[in-house]
């Protein structure tokens, strides 16, 4: 069964190096790599369709009956554990995958899996479920991320990265606005099958338009293409020993942790801000769902900038617009969370939250862990990033269900829920997130 699956998903062999005229050397390049960046883009966001989507049908299923406060919180832990796991091992996969076909079969089943929980409305089975796509969720992130060092080269990088990032961002305002709509206009389980269908066909559509790496259509490697060579001392070693280095390396612990803190004020405000909203500031679950549209918008900007900003204005450094845009992240939460309910300021507090949460999750989720690791390990400084990540995700899922529901009070025969202690432990997350990243201020590539 191994056998059969790493023959259906390696990487191909490389072929015979194309030749004669160099322009159209360049243009069959560029023509491929364009199509490989419009995919992992479509796609990731298309991944995000299905992750969110559970965000803005959890105010429904507490409506109904089907789900309390602390179940969706253990659900929404399952789902980040075995995503952070996943991400973890098809991360390190994906450096030696083709990428063409590991990605588009994420999303298929994926997919799948979302049309299916339409059609179950008991509390085991959602679990299982939610835990299953968070598998099949994990084979996003590492497959963009290599097939973008595949075909782009280092000195693009931090800028294609930012313009790739803002997919998530898009695949998430899309699923606020559209899965409310959805489910307002017929029922929380349409809210699962509707974004199932639409992204079932968009796998097909990755499937035919991405592509494996550039020497496997005997296209020089975009080092060569761009003459922006590794270090030799890189090319000489094997990626197995390459990924062991990634992983011994402290920098790259402090960074997933750094990440880990981000990780638990970004899911905290995405998974259960509708719910906040509607219950401690009297939003209606369509104007909830506009006000974390409106930051994933913001955050297309911040992610989209990051890269440049860094690679223009830092010269390829991301400690400093790290510090700056942590600051002004955990600011954003606090003013959120503590601020009196008022359109303006919520609005402009997810403003100023979806900015930076963007470039943050851009640089601390991977991009300066990829700068300092090999780039024939780009995938395992994902997974290792991934899996604290995810870890600190999980974390807040339970951590905060608990909280919430821990401390809700029944006045006149209705629920009414307590933040406070919740929102506490999310701002200090940030702080802690910001601090942890000062730490590995000074690192450098290593060879």
């Amino acid at each position: 069964m191994l056998e059969l699956f790493w023959k259906v998903f390696a990487t191909g062999q490389d072929k015979p190096a194309m030749t004669g005229d160099q322009g159209t050397i360049a243009k069959e390049f560029n023509k491929r790599r364009w199509s490989v960046f419009s995919s992992i883009t479509l796609g990731y966001a298309l991944f995000y369709v299905l992750r969110l989507n559970f965000s803005v049908i959890k105010k429904p299923l507490m409506a109904a009956g089907v789900l309390n406060a602390q179940q969706l919180g253990i659900m929404g832990s399952v789902f980040f554990a075995t995503y952070g796991i996943g991400k973890f091992v098809n991360s390190f996969l994906a450096d030696r995958m083709n990428n063409k076909r590991f990605f588009a079969l994420g999303l298929f089943l994926s997919s799948v899996i979302t049309v299916i929980m339409g059609f179950t409305n008991e509390y085991l089975p959602l679990v299982v479920l939610w835990g299953i796509n968070g598998w099949f969720q994990s084979f996003g992130a590492g497959p963009c991320i290599v097939s973008l060092n595949q075909w782009f080269s280092n000195r693009e990088r931090g800028t294609f990265y930012g313009i790739w990032f803002t997919s998530h961002n898009l695949g998430a305002a899309f699923t606020y606005m559209a899965t409310a709509t959805i489910v307002g206009a017929y029922s929380w389980k349409m809210g699962f099958i509707m974004p199932g269908l639409f992204c079932m066909l968009g796998s097909l559509l990755i499937y035919f338009f991405m592509y494996d790496r550039p020497e496997t259509y005997g296209l020089p490697n975009v080092a060569e293409f761009k003459n922006d060579h590794a270090p030799i001392v890189e090319k000489e070693k094997s990626v197995g020993a390459l990924q062991w280095e990634v992983v011994k390396r402290p920098a790259v612990w402090i960074l997933g942790l750094s990440s880990l803190c981000c990780y638990i004020s970004r899911y905290a405000i995405e998974s259960w801000g509708i719910i906040y909203l509607t219950e401690a500031k009297g939003y209606s679950t369509l104007g909830a769902s506009g006000v974390l549209g409106v930051m994933q918008f913001a955050g297309i900007f911040g992610a989209l900038t990051c890269g440049l900003v860094s690679d223009k204005f830092f010269n390829h450094k991301r400690n400093m617009p790290a510090l700056i845009y942590g600051v002004l992240y955990a600011l954003s939460i606090a003013l959120f969370v503590w601020a009196p309910a008022h359109p303006m300021i919520d609005m402009g507090s997810m403003v100023l939250y979806g900015f930076t949460m963007g470039a943050l999750v851009c640089y601390l989720g991977g991009l300066m862990a990829v700068d300092i690791c090999p780039k024939r390990a780009t995938g395992a400084a994902m997974g290792m990033i991934g899996l604290l990540s995810y870890g600190g995700a999980a974390a807040q899922e339970v951590v905060s269900g608990y909280l919430i529901n821990s401390h809700m009070t029944i006045v006149n025969g209705k629920k009414v829920y307590d933040f406070a202690l919740a929102a506490d432990f999310w701002v200090g997350a940030a702080v802690v997130s910001f601090i942890l990243a000062a730490l590995v201020w000074n690192v450098k590539a290593k060879d």
